[in-house]
């Protein structure tokens, strides 16, 4: 019995002709012809065939322009393998040294990530990029017209900056705030230098006081000292002068204060006073007034003249601030060894004063300018503080008058040496040792006995016994007070020459 074929079996199939309008409309563009049974390449594979669609071969024309070439035929692409390309010595711009790994030349190259596009400089451009991004102009490449453009500008520009300039500057000199010829007042007789001013005490002692100066080779110091004589005889301090005694490639040399200058010669010298006199070839020089110490009181007004810092004819003011002021003078580079019964000032004296006048309002002088106070120890190398010291001019006239005399001065001596000492209570000079057969050994003085008093002198310190027996002279007698355990005792005894 024949059974009816199911519509999902393919065998099954009928083929239903066409309607004769289709017929005839797609026998003209779409039908197969009315003699024709088959397709129209009967040599490509069927689809009934059921093969692969991506496993057929690409058509012709994709085949020669994307296929890959005969093996005879030069390719754009290299072998692996092959290393890198050459690289050519003129590159065009479109080829970088990454073209090897670029799909799109050679479509068997690895994918990679490359580096941004990089260009050759064109030759011919004017205007560069630098590594920042900024633009730059090759001034060689610059065409001639255009240099001479911009000099032209440059001069035109030059030009009208000098215009404006000398506008300005015109506009300026007419400034309402310039008084052309302008004249300030004047009054004159405005100064009063009356007599006993200091102006009028430096204008009579500054010529007789003059400035020292003592070389030692390609080294040397500068000192001050006071004319006493008419005839050339100046009184100084002994540690100005006495580096050049034993040196002779030494020179003393004396100027004045009209700056004219003479040699001089060391007449004589006392270490234990620290004076000296000096001797130049120059007749009538001005001669300083001395005064007296003795009439000086504390605050009188004093005025200080030499060389400090070998600044010639200097002249600095203060007041009398201690009298009698028991000061050691001594220092490296001289045999200076003294104490003196010192006037302290306050006027300005610096290293060069040394040997210079301390006046009083009436022009006299009352001292010898000799040391200072300060901080750095020494008078050579510290300044001034204020603290001033002058030899006394009683003194200095007596040891002046025996230097010019003889050559030497002579002083008192006991015959001890002493340092100061107190108990807590009361001050004193403590003997050391006492020197054979001297004045203090024949009156009994031993080790460790205190003095405490000279006459009617009380005596605090080893300075003040040694201010106090020079004050004395060579035979007088003195009493002395010391203390001895637990008393004190007075002595008689005759002063020596020292």
């Amino acid at each position: 019995m024949d059974q009816a074929p199911s519509s999902d079996d393919p065998r099954s199939a009928t083929v239903t002709p066409a309607d004769p309008f289709h017929a005839r409309a797609g026998g003209g563009d779409f039908a197969r012809p009315i003699d024709v049974q088959e397709s129209f390449s009967p040599d490509r594979p069927r689809l009934s065939e059921r093969r692969d669609p991506a496993k057929l071969p690409p058509p012709e024309l994709l085949a020669r322009a994307f296929g890959r070439p005969s093996p005879g035929h030069p390719s754009l692409g290299r072998a692996p393998g092959s290393g890198e390309p050459t690289r050519r010595r003129t590159p065009l711009a479109w080829w970088k040294p990454d073209a090897a790994k670029d799909p799109w030349r050679d479509p068997q190259s690895a994918a990679t990530l490359g580096t941004g596009a990089e260009y050759d400089e064109d030759p011919d451009a004017l205007v560069s990029t630098d590594a920042k991004g900024r633009r730059r102009v090759r001034i060689g490449d610059i065409p001639i017209r255009l240099a001479l453009l911009g000099l032209v500008f440059a001069l035109l520009l030059g030009g009208a900056a000098g215009s404006a300039g000398f506008f300005l500057s015109k506009q300026t000199a007419e400034s309402p705030l310039f008084k052309p010829g302008a004249q300030l007042t004047a009054v004159e007789g405005a100064i009063s230098r009356e007599p006993g001013s200091i102006s009028d005490i430096a204008n009579r002692v500054l010529p007789a006081v003059v400035s020292i100066e003592v070389t030692f080779g390609d080294l040397g110091g500068t000192g001050s000292g006071v004319v006493v004589e008419e005839d050339g005889y100046i009184l100084t301090n002994n540690h100005v002068v006495s580096g050049a005694v034993d040196n002779p490639d030494s020179t003393l040399r004396v100027v004045f204060s009209d700056s004219s200058s003479s040699p001089a010669r060391i007449v004589g010298r006392d270490p234990l006073s620290d004076l000296a006199v000096l001797k130049v070839d120059k007749p009538g020089l001005a001669v300083a007034s001395l005064g007296s110490s003795s009439d000086v009181v504390v605050g009188d007004p004093v005025v200080a003249i030499g060389s400090p810092l070998g600044l010639v004819g200097t002249v600095t003011t203060g007041i009398v601030s201690a009298l009698d002021r028991p000061v050691r003078l001594a220092g490296e580079g001289t045999d200076t060894d003294a104490v003196i019964s010192a006037v302290q000032t306050d006027a300005a004296i610096n290293p060069g004063n040394s040997g210079g006048a301390l006046v009083d309002a009436s022009g006299a002088v009352i001292g010898i300018n000799t040391a200072i106070a300060s901080f750095g120890g020494s008078g050579a190398q510290g300044g001034s503080i204020g603290l001033g010291f002058a030899i006394p001019i009683d003194a200095a006239r007596e040891i002046g008058e025996e230097l010019i005399a003889t050559g030497n001065a002579v002083h008192a001596a006991l015959g001890v040496n002493a340092q100061t000492v107190t108990d807590g209570e009361r001050d004193g000079a403590q003997v050391n040792n006492v020197e054979p057969g001297s004045p203090a050994a024949g009156a009994g003085l031993q080790e460790e006995d205190v003095i405490i008093g000279i006459g009617d002198r009380e005596i605090r310190s080893s300075e003040e016994l040694v201010v106090a027996i020079d004050a004395y002279d060579p035979g007088d007698t003195i009493t002395i007070e010391f203390v001895r355990g637990a008393g004190s005792q007075t002595v008689q005894a005759v002063l020596g020459q020292a």
